[in-house]
């Protein structure tokens, strides 16, 4: 028979950490944790696998389920001395879902379980603590609705302010027995009103209604979305965890809290977490008590006049140290923690490895590495290459005037600025249409998911350093300030205030989730500096990739940025980015609607000196490393003149009558420009484009070789090539034009040519091609539409739907579709080498930067990735992990 439940507990257990993909992450890590002997609450796993069975069979179960549940429960009653559903002794049960991966707030947890009208009253015996005892029974009421019968939280949190409100009850905790059996009654009647039948009474029946719900809730809006942020499989699943309940709110000597060995934000080395006495754990994370700090140290910092639970409960904290020790130096990672204090006794209820900003991530890995936990090459590995862009963005520069609004919890690094909106769908909206906003809250819950992602940052009212917000954020590499409790939202009125200060939605705002500030308006920003932790983890991975990282550049401010950034060179100059400007774009204008050769030629004598200037500021900057430059491939429309007065400006220039250029203007304009008149079309067309930039290109490497000292061998790059002959035609021309720069400047002139593979006919006759091309680079940004037919611009009205439907897994723009262009690109490359052994071959998409997309290049055998300056280290970073995965594979 299939084993589907696994338990643990009591210093042993029939899982183990390397069950992760059966038990889940929290599984496995309880599994882990017993088999440490730490004091882990007895419990059990139900697999992942009769989650995917849920899923296709109906919401059913597998048979020999109830079988093994039943036997797993008993085990824990016998280990408790407890049994379920008895009214002398009860039994209470946690309910929770555990993915393979963490997925924070997402899917739905219920605690208490197993209470009712009978067994209530013997937990109150047992505990010789009425008050405790019903509180118990009424968070399991909300709790339960909520989850299982679907019934809205915020109805009971009524119950409860109207009851609160009509005695003056400020807290929870001043609420006595006889007031929570009040509130209860309140509840019951709420659950019999909405559905019609009272609250389940039967604990097998409440227990079978808590699984079910945690596995419906891994098809939930807000999993899937995290899934699809995360590219978190749909087919993983969820286990259920179900563990004896412990009570940290029984009383002033318990307490639940969560904890990280090092700070998540920073990376600093010290214990970093919060607490709360007399509470579970959700009233730690849910943002309505402030929760106190864990250490002493942490206390003094922020000047905190409440007890920290080193001199609260020395006992507790000092046993609860040692363990943080034990577990980080097992599982050779930072830890992030959940435990439970009930009577004194400590209670670990969770590790795993824990969520940290990019910072943190870094200086993690460099300082375990330097521990001797983890090797360099460990730490390379260690730290997720998307993550780094969390680095690669502005701070508030410290000179900067900051009129400060308000101030909160620091709770995610780094700064943001945009328009104050106060909903999910506000953000969404915004971003759509291209605004940047601040998501204000008064705190998020997990069906926010899709605002955060689109915010630049979040800024809560609510919440400590593990809130929703806070913990979301950090994965995101969103800037985020929480627990700003002096500001006040009025969400209908559209404001934000403090202090007679009120501000109106779209009005801009600045957060600043490193020191906790909220700023009135935009405040300038600083690039970080790439040194510290930084520069050592580069300069590991670096020794391990094979493959270079160049960037896509053709000014000298994004040029120099990547060199900033590590860049071995060019990979992509887009000349026609160089002529949007100014009197430019006039003069390409006037080449392109001349009709005849002396006209086009006189509008290009005006580009020389300018194209001459910027191809030796690039070879400048670039001091001898490769520079590889794309010819002209403007689809004409962007370069068309439109409005009268462009047309106008155009015709005096040309000395010709306004209303005739209008003409050429619609004669040249096309149906389909993606697919038109551009590219190499455009340079066998009218080669003296070709000769122009040819001749620009050689002037000035001869230029920027004298001015440096370094060699310059420029790699020029023909686009569009699906043809050789249309590869041949624009060769002899530049060959020609190297021949003429040559004899004029007296030097000899070392360059390559090549082409971008940018047409699915391109791949396949590569070994034709190959004969006139000294290096490849394959354009996969146009060799993605161009293989699915699909235009970049226009993808975002369906693709979106796709995801979400299954069709794709991954927008193919954003990683490599490798089973279709990759299959491609592998053929491109595989013909081309076979034709000329030692092509050189590179990727120069802005597929170029992404971690996934990278590793098929590696894959590949590609010689070279080129992707925009700012992901650079990212690439740098995605290219030692591919290299150390295949030397492992």
């Amino acid at each position: 028979m299939t084993k589907w439940v696994y338990g643990f507990g009591d210093g042993r257990s029939e899982g183990a950490a390397d069950m992760r993909n059966l038990l889940g992450g929290k599984g496995a890590n309880l599994a882990e944790m017993s088999n440490l002997g730490l004091p882990v609450p007895p419990g059990f796993t139900i697999t992942t696998e009769v989650c995917t069975w849920f899923e296709t069979h109906g919401q059913s179960y597998p048979d020999g389920l109830a079988g093994q549940v039943e036997a797993a429960l008993s085990e824990v009653g016998r280990i408790t001395g407890r049994r379920f559903g008895d009214t002398v002794n009860p039994l209470l049960v946690s309910v929770r879902s555990g993915a393979r991966v963490s997925m924070p707030g997402m899917m739905d947890t219920v605690l208490n379980l197993g209470l009712n009208d009978a067994t209530v009253p013997a937990l109150a015996e047992a505990a010789g603590d009425p008050r405790f005892a019903y509180d118990s029974y009424r968070r399991f009421i909300q709790m339960y609705s909520d989850v299982v019968l679907g019934l809205d939280h915020h109805a009971f949190e009524e119950i409860l302010e109207d009851y609160k409100n009509e005695h003056d009850l400020a807290l929870d905790t001043d609420l006595t027995a006889e007031a929570w059996q009040e509130v209860i009654a309140g509840y019951k009647k709420l659950v019999e009103d909405e559905l019609g039948k009272p609250f389940p009474q039967d604990p097998a029946e409440q227990l079978w209604g808590a699984i079910g719900a945690v596995f419906l809730s891994w098809e939930s809006a807000r999993a899937v979305t995290y899934r699809r942020l995360h590219d978190i499989p749909n087919d993983w699943g969820t286990a259920v965890n179900v563990q004896a309940m412990v009570f940290g709110n029984m009383g002033q000597s318990s307490a639940t809290g969560v904890a990280f060995t090092r700070n998540p934000s920073t990376g600093e080395k010290a214990l970093y977490g919060e607490f709360l006495i007399n509470a579970q754990g959700e009233d730690v994370v849910a943002g309505i008590r402030t929760p106190q700090d864990i250490t002493e140290a942490a206390r003094i910092a922020a000047g905190s006049d409440a007890l920290s639970l080193e001199k609260a409960m020395p006992e507790a904290f000092a046993e609860f140290v040692g363990i943080c020790d034990k577990l980080e130096a097992h599982y050779r990672d930072m830890q992030d923690l959940e435990f439970t204090i009930e009577r004194g006794r400590l209670w670990m209820l969770q590790t795993r490895s824990g969520k940290r900003t990019a910072k943190a991530a870094l200086k993690i890995a460099v300082d375990m590495a330097d521990e001797g936990l983890i090797t360099p090459t460990e730490a390379v590995m260690r730290v997720d290459p998307a993550a780094l862009d969390q680095l690669l963005h502005p701070m508030i520069d410290p000179k900067a005037t900051r009129d400060i609004l308000g101030t909160g919890l620091p709770a995610s690094p780094g700064a943001a600025s945009g328009e104050i909106v106060f909903s999910s769908d506000e953000a969404e909206e915004a971003k759509n249409a291209g605004r940047k906003v601040i998501l204000v809250r008064v705190e998020t819950s997990p069906e926010d998911i899709h605002g955060m992602h689109a915010a630049e940052g979040i800024l809560t009212l609510r919440g400590g350093m593990t809130s929703h917000a806070a913990v979301v954020a950090r994965g995101m590499g969103k800037p985020c300030v929480s627990g700003a409790g002096a500001l006040r939202i009025d969400a209908r009125a559209g404001t934000l205030s403090v202090a007679g200060r009120k501000l109106q939605r779209g009005e801009r705002i600045t957060i600043d989730g490193t020191s906790g500030q909220v700023l009135v308006g935009e405040v300038d920003m600083l690039q970080p500096e790439m040194s510290g932790e930084f520069a050592r983890l580069m300069e590991w991975a670096d020794a391990e990739r094979r493959m270079k990282v160049r960037t896509n550049a053709e000014t000298p401010a994004d040029a120099r940025a990547a060199r900033g950034f590590g860049a071995e060179g060019i990979g992509l100059c887009r000349t026609e980015h160089m002529f949007f400007d100014g009197e430019r774009i006039v003069a390409v204008r006037e080449m392109i609607l001349s009709d005849s050769e002396e006209g086009r030629r006189a509008a290009l004598a005006k580009l020389l000196p300018m194209q001459r200037g910027d191809f030796t500021e690039l070879f400048e900057i670039m001091q001898g490393l490769p520079v590889t430059i794309r010819l002209l491939d403007p689809p004409l429309h962007e370069f068309l003149p439109h409005t009268d007065e462009e047309i106008a400006e155009v015709a005096a220039v040309m000395g010709v009558d306004a209303e005739l250029l209008r003409q050429r203007a619609l004669e040249l304009s096309e149906f389909n420009p993606m697919l038109g008149h551009r590219g190499c079309r455009l340079l066998v067309s009218y080669p003296e484009i070709a000769e122009m930039q040819a001749r620009a290109i050689f002037e000035g490497a001869v230029a920027a070789a004298a001015s440096t000292g370094a060699p310059v061998t420029p790699e020029i790059m023909v686009p569009l090539v699906g043809v050789k002959a249309e590869l041949d035609l624009v060769r002899a021309r530049i060959d020609a034009m190297a021949k003429a720069v040559s004899q004029e400047a007296g030097v000899a002139i070392e360059y390559q040519v090549g082409t971008m593979i940018e047409l699915p006919r391109a791949c396949l006759r590569a070994g034709e091609i190959a004969g006139a091309a000294e290096f490849f680079s394959f354009g996969t940004n146009d060799l993605t539409q161009t293989t699915f037919g699909i235009s970049r611009d226009d993808a975002a009205s369906f693709l979106g739907a796709y995801q979400r439907l299954g069709v794709i897994e991954r927008d193919p723009f954003v990683s490599i579709d490798q089973d279709g262009v990759g299959e491609l690109v592998r053929i491109g490359a595989e013909r081309g080498r076979a034709a000329r052994p030692g092509l050189k071959l590179g990727i120069c998409g802005e597929h170029g930067g992404d971690p996934a997309s990278i590793a098929f290049c590696e894959s590949v055998g590609l010689d070279y990735v080129s992707c925009s300056p700012f992901r650079v280290p990212i690439a740098r970073l995605a290219a030692a992990q591919s290299a150390l995965k295949a030397k492992s594979a």
